[in-house]
């Protein structure tokens, strides 16, 4: 077989994803606070970038205009040294200027408001370390314990075993359980423990519950009690039912998750892309720009592109370079938010109904039906649906919400899965607590109103709204 080289040409098409093409798709996927780091990182780096403010743009209006008058006028008479003091209000002028250091900012001050005057919260890593720094214990049982404190979840629950607790320490696993027994008996109580029944029996023997039925049932029984198979408790302790329930009645009142009321994580409040007002009878969509990042070029760069004198040849270069990046990104967030509204226009179209009757009139919709309608790819109306919220009428919903999958009546309609799981979590809220209704139970209901689902759908529906099984809803008291 004989090898020869050959040169030869073809015609082929390809999409090729440039840098800039794949920044306009990252920047739709983005986040409203990811969009905000993303430009304040840019404004860093590129030098070409600079952000303009309405407050920028009024105090130049009002700049030119008294420079207007003042030219109108003409230059002002020279005034003496003391005129104009009575007009001072000398009273609140010591209030805000005080001679000593203050903690709280002057009132005067608007760059600072109240969270930078607050304090960092106490965490429970934080909280159990004070506590060892006032117990009496040696320095190799501190070792331990914060070596025990440091491996602690959120919950408060111990994260690994005692034996790689020695390990790491190079002590033995008598000598770290003993530390483990008084670390379990700092603030809060239930701390460090390896089981929610190891929990739950701190607890009470720290509330002075010990040798007691709670301590016998927390020991012996704690599959039934997770059943609520009450009866059965009673039965094999041999006790009247009416103590067994005053018994679970003093379990319930404990903290199964006692490091919860230290965790350090700070609510994330929800800003809307998109605001949605019904004026009259027509809804409209206003975007939502406070606190997006309003960028501009800045005019001393291009200023120095204009003129040849001011720079070489390496600096011009660039500066152009920055311009094209620094253009492209303006164009992209533009662009962003066009396609947004376009997306949260043709939404408010087809759920015209949710917005104002509610939820068990939203219909059954896709990305394909929005994709169609205002002529663009699905994959791009997945992307800017995500992370994205919308202000209605109905409250603050994620973009996503509005797509649901539907399900065929008996007559033939289509309904909403979301409009499904409301009514079965309203079925739930109406059933007797005594006496609660199984899946298969709902099931029964949904078909007597044309609505044919399975048993195994009725049981996903429900563990997504939260809703526990019809066995541990049961309350006997």
């Amino acid at each position: 077989m004989a090898f020869e080289l050959k040169q030869s040409m073809k015609l082929v098409q390809q999409l090729v994803m440039t840098p800039q093409l794949q920044q306009a798709i990252k920047l739709l996927q983005l986040s409203r606070l990811e969009l905000v780091n993303l430009a304040s990182q840019e404004l860093q780096e590129n030098p070409l970038l600079e952000e303009s403010s309405l407050v920028d743009m009024e105090k130049s209006l009002l700049e030119a205009e008294d420079r207007e008058k003042q030219q109108e006028k003409g230059p002002e008479e020279v005034k003496g040294e003391l005129e104009g003091v009575k007009d001072i209000n000398w009273d609140e002028y010591m209030q805000n200027y005080e001679y000593y250091p203050r903690p709280i900012p002057p009132k005067e001050d608007p760059g600072r408001g109240v969270e930078a005057t607050l304090t960092k919260k106490t965490s429970l890593v934080d909280h159990l370390i004070w506590q060892l720094r006032l117990s009496h214990l040696s320095d190799k049982e501190v070792e331990a314990a914060e070596m025990i404190v440091g491996n602690l979840n959120d919950e408060g629950y111990m994260d690994c075993s005692m034996e790689e607790i020695a390990h790491a320490c190079g002590m033995e696993i008598p000598f770290v359980e003993n530390v483990l027994a008084r670390v379990q008996e700092l603030d809060p109580p239930g701390v460090a423990a390896r089981s929610l029944q190891e929990c739950l029996l701190l607890q009470m023997r720290r509330f002075g519950v010990g040798n007691t039925m709670v301590e016998t049932i927390l020991k012996d029984h704690m599959k039934e009690l997770e059943r609520r198979r009450y009866d059965i408790i009673a039965k094999k302790l041999g006790e009247p039912l009416e103590d067994v329930l005053a018994a679970v009645q003093v379990i319930t009142n404990l903290d199964p998750k006692p490091g919860r009321a230290y965790t350090g994580e700070e609510p994330l409040y929800i800003i809307p892309d998109v605001y949605v007002y019904k004026v009259d009878d027509e809804y409209v969509v206003v975007l939502n720009e406070d606190g997006l990042p309003k960028l501009r070029i800045s005019g001393y760069y291009k200023n120095i592109l204009s003129k040849r004198d001011m720079a070489g040849t390496d600096t011009k270069e660039y500066i152009q370079d920055k311009l094209r990046s620094a253009a492209w990104l303006i164009k992209s967030i533009h662009q962003r938010q066009r396609t947004i509204y376009k997306v949260a226009v043709s939404i408010v179209n087809f759920q015209r109904e949710f917005l104002d009757k509610g939820i068990s009139c939203l219909k059954p919709l896709v990305l394909r039906d929005v994709a169609e309608d205002i002529d663009m790819h699905e994959s791009t109306i997945s992307r800017v649906t995500t992370n994205k919220y919308m202000h209605t009428p109905q409250g603050i919903l994620e973009m996503k919400y509005f797509f649901k999958s539907s399900i065929t009546q008996r007559a033939g309609e289509k309904i909403s899965s979301e409009t499904i799981k409301e009514r079965i979590r309203q079925i739930i809220a109406q059933e007797d607590p005594q006496k609660p209704i199984s899946d298969q139970e709902v099931v029964g209901i949904l078909k007597a109103s044309d609505v044919d689902i399975a048993r195994r759908t009725v049981a996903k529906y429900r563990e997504s709204l939260g809703i526990l099984p019809s066995m541990k809803r049961k309350k006997v008291f």
